[in-house]
C-alpha cells in the first residue's frame, strides 16, 4: 500500500513543474501541455484523496477533468495551427491579434 503522503507529492511537483512552464515559456504547445499537466496533477491528488476515504466522488470529477482537458487540447491545437498558418508564430509575447 503506497502511502497518500507520495501521491501528494508526486502531484505537488507535477503542478509545480506545471506552473513553471505556463510561467517561463512562451510558446503555444509548452503552454498548453503545461496546462495539462497541471490537471493532471489535479486529477492526481482527487483520486488519491478519493481512494483514501473510500469515496467516489473524487473519481467522478476527475472523469470530468479528464473530459475538459481534451476539450482543451482539442481546441489549443486548433486554435494554434490557425495562428502558424495565418502568422507563422508559436512565441506567446508576438501575437497581437487582439490589439487595435
Amino acid at each position: 500500500m503506497i502511502p497518500l503522503s507520495y501521491y501528494i507529492t508526486v502531484s505537488t511537483v507535477m503542478f509545480v513543474i506545471g506552473l513553471v512552464g505556463v510561467l517561463i515559456r512562451r510558446n503555444f504547445l509548452i503552454i498548453l501541455f503545461s496546462i495539462e499537466l497541471m490537471l493532471n496533477a489535479a486529477n492526481i491528488n482527487l483520486i488519491a484523496f478519493s481512494r483514501h476515504y473510500g469515496e467516489i466522488d473524487g473519481q467522478v470529477i476527475s472523469l470530468f477533468i479528464i473530459t475538459i482537458a481534451a476539450a482543451e487540447a482539442a481546441i489549443g491545437l486548433a486554435i494554434i495551427i490557425v495562428l502558424f498558418r495565418k502568422k507563422a508564430i508559436t512565441n506567446v509575447d508576438e501575437l497581437n491579434l487582439m490589439k487595435w
